[in-house]
C-alpha cells in the first residue's frame, strides 16, 4: 500500500554533517511510501492512490540506530557495583566469581528462551526511547555453543519484536576460564569453529574483538579479522578504551566499519579512520560509568571528517543503560559533543557503523524507518532526559507495535 505521511515537521539528516539542510527543521513537508520504501519527500506532493496519515505538525527524525549493545545475557552485577562503591578493587571482585566470567556463568546456564526473556525488556526500553534498529552482540558465551545460543536469542528478538536487530559475534571478548593461559588456542576456537559456524547458519552480520591489553592483541585481532572477512562478515573493533595499541589502525586498514570506545585514540590512529572511512562510535556510558577521566579525541575527530556514532553499549558491567537519548545527552555534557552531531551519530553515522546503507535517513530509496516526536526542535533529544517524548515509531512505513 502507498501511504503519504503529511504535517510533518522534517528533520532527514540527509545531508553532510558539516551543513546544515539535514539538521534543519522543514515545515509542512511530506513523505510517501510505498512496500516500506521512501519514494519521495517534499512539499505539495500529489497524493492520488495514496492512503493519507497525518503526523499532525510532529517532530519526524530518522529512527535512531543503537549500534552496539550487550542486551542478551544473564545475571546481575548490582552486587558488584555496590562493592566498587565501598572501595573493593575489581580484581578482588574478579578472584571473587565477579566481573564479566560471572555474567559468562550465567549466560552459559541460561537456555535461548530465559536469554530471549531477559533481552526482551531492555530492547524495548530502547524502542520507547525512539530505537528503530538495534545491534546486539554476544561474548558472554565463550564456547562455540553458547556463543551461537546468544545470536539465536537475539534472533528471536527480531522475530517478536517491531525493531530490526544486527547481530554481532563477539567471541572475541575475553578469555574463559578454560583457556586462562591460552590466549592464542581460544583465538583458534574463534577462527576454527565459531566464525565459520555463525556465517553458515546465517546468525551474524558481524565479527567484533575486544583489542586491549586486557582482551586480545592487535595479531589476534588481525586473525580474527582475516577469518570473518573470509566468511563474508563484517569488522567491528572495541579498541583503544584503555590504552593505545594501534588497534584502531588496523581495523580500519583491515575495512572495520567502526571502532567502538577509543578513548586512547592518538591522531595517528584517528587519520587512518579518515583514510579507510571507518567511524568512531562514542560510548559515553561506560565513561561515564567507570568514572573515566581520558575522553576520545573529539577535536581530531571533527579535524579530519571522521564520522562519529554514538550508542548505550547496554551491559551489566560497565554501561547498564537502556536509553540512547541519555547518551546523547551524555556525549554532550561529557564528550562536548553539539546537538547536531549527536542527532547524526544516532542516525545516519550509526547506519553506516553497522554498514546499513538504506538507514539513518529520510531521503529517497531509503527504508521508511522514522521516529515521530512531541518536541518542537531536535535539540530537545540531547537536552531534556525522562519526558518520553516519543509519539510513534514506523518501520518501513508500518506504525509500530510498542506494547
Amino acid at each position: 500500500m502507498k501511504k503519504m505521511f503529511t504535517d510533518c515537521r522534517l528533520v532527514s539528516m540527509d545531508t553532510d554533517v558539516t551543513r546544515t539542510e539535514g539538521y534543519q527543521v522543514r515545515d509542512n513537508h511530506m513523505i510517501a511510501v510505498e512496500n516500506g520504501s521512501i519514494l519521495a519527500v517534499g512539499e505539495n506532493l500529489p497524493t492520488e492512490e495514496y492512503q493519507i496519515v497525518s503526523l499532525e505538525n510532529r517532530l519526524v527524525t530518522p529512527g535512531l540506530i543503537d549500534a552496539h549493545t550487550h542486551i542478551v545475557f544473564a545475571g546481575d552485577r548490582s552486587g558488584e557495583f555496590e562493592q566498587r562503591l565501598q572501595g573493593v578493587p575489581y580484581e578482588q571482585i574478579a578472584e571473587n566469581g565477579g566481573g564479566i566470567l560471572s555474567t559468562v556463568k550465567a549466560t552459559r546456564e541460561a537456555s535461548i528462551e530465559e536469554l530471549f526473556s531477559l533481552a526482551l525488556p531492555r530492547a524495548k526500553a530502547l524502542m520507547r526511547d525512539g530505537v528503530t534498529t538495534i545491534e546486539v552482540k554476544s561474548g558472554y558465551g565463550l564456547t562455540l555453543d553458547h556463543e551461537i545460543k546468544m545470536l539465536k536469542a537475539a534472533k528471536i528478538l527480531a522475530e517478536e519484536l517491531d525493531v530490526n536487530i544486527s547481530t554481532t559475534l563477539l567471541g572475541a571478548h575475553a578469555l574463559p576460564p578454560e583457556y586462562m593461559h591460552d590466549s592464542d588456542g581460544y583465538i583458534s576456537l574463534v577462527c576454527e569453529e565459531m566464525i565459520p559456524s555463525a556465517a553458515e547458519l546465517k546468525l551474524a552480520d558481524a565479527v567484533d574483538v575486544f583489542c586491549e591489553g586486557i582482551g586480545f592483541s592487535p595479531e589476534q585481532m588481525a586473525k580474527v579479522f582475516q577469518t570473518a572477512r573470509s566468511h563474508g562478515l563484517q569488522l567491528k573493533g572495541h579498541t583503544e578504551q584503555l590504552s593505545n595499541l594501534g588497534g584502531s589502525a588496523l581495523a580500519a586498514e583491515m575495512g572495520a566499519r567502526s571502532v567502538d570506545h577509543i578513548e586512547y585514540l592518538c591522531e595517528d590512529g584517528v587519520k587512518a579512520l579518515a583514510k579507510n572511512g571507518t567511524v568512531a562510535t562514542l560510548l559515553p556510558g561506560a565513561f561515564y560509568f567507570l568514572r573515566e577521566t581520558q575522553k576520545p579525541p573529539i577535536d581530531w575527530l571533527r579535524q579530519h571528517n571522521v564520522p562519529m556514532a554514538i550508542a548505550t553499549d547496554f551491559n551489566p558491567g560497565t554501561s547498564p543503560f537502556a536509553s540512547l537519548t541519555l547518551m546523547m545527552n551524555m556525549a554532550s555534557t561529557l564528550f562536548g559533543l553539539t546537538p547536531k552531531e549527536n542527532l547524526y551519530g544516532v542516525t545516519r553515522h550509526a547506519a553506516k557503523a553497522l554498514g546499513l546503507n538504506k538507514k539513518g535517513q529520510i531521503t529517497t530509496g531509503f527504508d521508511a524507518d522514522f521516529a515521530v516526536w512531541d518536541l518542537t526542535s531536535p535539540a530537545q533529544l540531547s537536552y531534556q532526559i525522562g519526558l518520553a517524548p516519543l509519539y510513534a515509531r514506523y518501520l518501513k512505513g508500518v506504525k509500530a507495535n510498542d506494547d
